[in-house]
């Protein structure tokens, strides 16, 4: 592919923008086009945030989009905000750490981790019939990857969205992964002196996701976790 539009949503605090304007500035240093749209929630930290970003080797006609080419999605409540960016063709990449796989007829989509709720309200939350509208339709593409739980294994939890933007880059095809290492550290480079460790954590985290990433865009399975 050409170019990739892609939105990537997730709760204010977890890095969406960190992640989405550090695959841009690594795009444009690599000879790419490419655009940085951040959308803020009302409540910042705390609340959905948003970035819309495109990558093209041509030139980008126009600075947002309807149809998403794909979805990254960290968190249930932020994957409803994307709703109608979904397309017949877009894939969709969630945090498995976080929210349960998106299912067709399944009543309980979204209601992990951020949107826990009482027991007792389980049925008015949900309703008494499945909620079709917040699944994608049947064979959209799926990749599942659990990046929290293999930041806390494995480097640091914070590091959780430079393993999804490793993934991203190996998903998309577009950037390689020496790029988005420099851009990072373009972004992150007096934090990254002071601190040698914090560097080698991102960077690993880069990696393992490069690694899972690669992985889901050979495979291309619904609902494969990786």
């Amino acid at each position: 592919m050409r170019s990739w539009k892609i939105v990537v949503a997730g709760e204010g605090g977890q890095g969406v923008q960190a992640l989405a304007q550090t695959l841009a500035l690594a795009a444009y240093h690599g000879g790419l086009e490419s655009l940085y749209i951040p959308n803020f929630g009302i409540e910042q930290r705390g609340g959905v945030s948003l970035a819309m970003v495109q990558l093209s080797a041509a030139p980008i006609g126009a600075p947002k989009f309807q149809i998403a080419d794909l979805i990254v999605a960290l968190s249930p409540r932020s994957y409803r905000r994307c709703f109608q960016h979904l397309g017949p063709e877009t894939m969709v990449l969630y945090d498995s750490s976080l929210m349960e796989p998106p299912r067709v007829e399944d009543q309980v989509v979204g209601l992990q981790a951020y949107d826990t709720i009482a027991p007792e309200a389980f049925a008015e939350r949900v309703g008494r019939h499945p909620r079709r509208e917040e699944s994608p339709p049947p064979g959209r593409r799926l990749i599942a990857i659990p990046a929290s739980d293999l930041a806390r294994k494995h480097l640091h939890p914070r590091v959780f969205n430079m393993i999804v933007l490793g993934a991203i880059g190996a998903i998309t095809g577009m950037v390689e992964l020496e790029l988005i290492k420099e851009a990072l550290a373009k972004k992150l480079d007096r934090r990254f002196a002071k601190d040698p460790d914090l560097k080698e954590n991102n960077f690993k985290a880069l990696e393992l996701g490069w690694e899972k990433g690669t992985q889901a865009a050979k495979e291309a399975a619904v609902g494969a976790e990786v």
